[in-house]
């Protein structure tokens, strides 16, 4: 199994980093949103 996600790891590299950078936007938008309402 551990071969399989290694496999599975190198085979999609170029797109685990956009998406890596995609949930990391987005947990950056819901504490943005969640905060700024508690400023006002």
């Amino acid at each position: 199994m551990a071969q399989e996600i290694k496999a599975s790891i190198t085979r999609s590299r170029d797109t685990l980093i956009s998406d890596m950078l995609g949930a990391v936007s987005l947990i950056v938008l819901l504490y943005a949103g969640l905060w700024l309402p508690g400023m006002f």
